[in-house]
């Protein structure tokens, strides 16, 4: 018996668990044209902040954790990619006459429904904000290492449709004018 226990503890310390890796960000077409519809206007972009501070990771199901390419946080993923959209659009300068700010509001996932549901105000040197939010639907398992890796993977397009929510809004010309 004394063995079957220390056998048994020896199987979970050595399975350990896994680790998901989000892709890294990858340009929206559709956001950058977005953007280039500002016909020169430069923005920058300042600090991200988040509900919950320095979050680097979500864990899924008892598996392991979901985090970014990078290991930088959740908000810092999504104002790099704001900022990696505004680049390719030559829509970035720093200094600009307008500096834009956000805060993660919230980011969450069901890897049982497959969904990633994010909430992200952005606010603006000029004293305006406004706040989106997506609820990204994808593929599921009920396996759980496979759930974990589509929820990882279904990360980056939830990103791209937050950004895009943000710069195809008539309010983000407001977020960007003097």
């Amino acid at each position: 018996m004394k063995k079957l226990i220390i056998l048994s503890l020896f199987a979970v310390l050595a399975s350990g668990c896994s680790t998901y890796s989000a892709n890294r960000y990858s340009i929206s077409t559709d956001n950058v044209m977005a953007l280039r519809s500002l016909n020169g206007v430069m923005v920058d972009v300042g600090t991200f902040s988040s509900s919950t501070p320095g979050q680097t990771e979500i864990m899924c199901r008892g598996v392991g954790p979901i985090k970014t390419p990078d290991g930088e946080t959740f908000s810092d993923f999504v104002r790099k990619a704001l900022l990696d959209e505004l680049r390719m659009a030559d829509s970035y300068a720093s200094p600009a006459p307008v500096t834009i700010t956000g805060n993660l509001d919230a980011i969450d996932f069901s890897s049982n429904s497959g969904n990633w549901n994010l909430a992200l105000t952005v606010n603006s040197s000029n004293g305006k904000s406004m706040t989106v939010s997506e609820d990204y639907e994808y593929t599921s398992s009920f396996y759980g290492e496979t759930a974990c890796n589509q929820t990882a993977q279904a990360f980056m397009p939830a990103v791209q449709n937050l950004v895009g929510k943000v710069v195809r809004s008539p309010e983000f010309m407001d977020l960007v004018s003097k």
